[in-house]
């Protein structure tokens, strides 16, 4: 079966949602209308609904860090993850975590960084060296 993800969620300007997704994320704009506006973010539908975001909170213990929860993201491979680092740092993108190896030497070795869209809306970006080892255990 194969599948596409959509995810739906809450920001306070589509403007400014358009400025974000895609111009500095680099998503490829799809229908909208006066209220909302769907992006194509990297092959996954998700739409943009004008209203309150989510209320988060940095609850998740991911190793050494505490993560906002709740977030969502993205699993690249390492070369296509650190483009992506180079173009969140050259637009001024502030971390929430900084890029960098988690898991180092250990199964599910990752490469990962922490971000805010511009309502508060948290993304986690994954890095692996083979997306066969995204479940290791």
């Amino acid at each position: 079966m194969r599948s596409l993800f959509h995810f739906a969620f809450n920001v306070t300007d589509l403007n400014e949602a358009r400025r974000f997704y895609g111009g500095i994320l680099g998503c490829q704009e799809g229908r909208s209308t006066d209220t909302w506006v769907d992006f194509d973010f990297f092959n996954h539908q998700i739409s943009l609904h004008l209203g309150e975001p989510l209320k988060t909170a940095p609850t998740g213990r991911v190793g050494e860090h505490m993560v906002p929860m709740p977030h969502f993201g993205l699993v690249l491979q390492k070369d296509d993850w650190q483009a992506m680092a180079d173009r969140l740092q050259a637009a001024g993108v502030a971390f929430v975590i900084e890029p960098q190896l988690r898991f180092a030497g250990q199964p599910g070795e990752q490469w990962t960084m922490f971000f805010l869209d511009p309502f508060g809306n948290p993304l986690e970006i994954k890095g692996f060296a083979s997306l066969d080892t995204l479940y290791a255990s």
